[in-house]
């Protein structure tokens, strides 16, 4: 099997969660395990729903914390993504996803929950075949360098800006 690469999606802009999707979608649809773990995401979301109709191919699992931007993370938040760090450590150690997406764990490292050196070493230890994937706003410049492909996402403009809420099935 060929070398696994590491893509990072970050930005300000929409549609990092939306690229890490789409590239779970294509996985399991070449016959790839994809170990799916997004990180903070407190409300269910659509793509929740959708990723549950792919039982034995891509599983899902989210690590819910409590933490609002603006304060200082919780130390249950802190023990919630020591938890996912171990999980994903032992996910990349057995073997049992091809593809591995870590949705939103950049934003857990700007928010204090998650130490960057703590993703830096996930991204040197990760085993040769597997693709992984990290999403989030604000990838440090380490992770970027650490990274074989970073799409930065760039808002030019949003129609949140107009009043437009987030709705179901397009945000999430």
């Amino acid at each position: 099997m060929a070398d696994g690469c590491i893509h990072v999606y970050t930005g300000s802009g929409k549609g990092k969660t939306t690229a890490a999707l789409g590239s779970a979608l294509r996985a399991a649809g070449a016959g790839m395990r994809v170990f799916f773990a997004q990180f903070i995401k407190q409300r269910r979301t659509s793509e929740e729903e959708a990723l549950a109709r792919f039982p034995g191919e891509i599983i899902l699992k989210r690590y819910e914390t409590g933490f609002l931007r603006g304060g200082a993370p919780k130390e249950k938040d802190l023990f919630t993504m020591r938890e996912a760090l171990k999980e994903v450590r032992a996910v990349l150690a057995a073997g049992t996803a091809e593809l591995v997406v870590l949705d939103e764990i950049l934003v857990a490292v700007n928010c204090g929950l998650i130490k960057e050196e703590e993703v830096l070493e996930l991204m040197r230890e990760k085993p040769r075949p597997v693709e992984l994937v990290l999403t989030g706003r604000g990838a440090t410049e380490r992770i970027i360098a650490t990274a074989d492909l970073v799409t930065e996402m760039r808002e030019v403009r949003h129609y949140f800006s107009s009043g437009v809420k987030a709705r179901k099935g397009i945000e999430y």
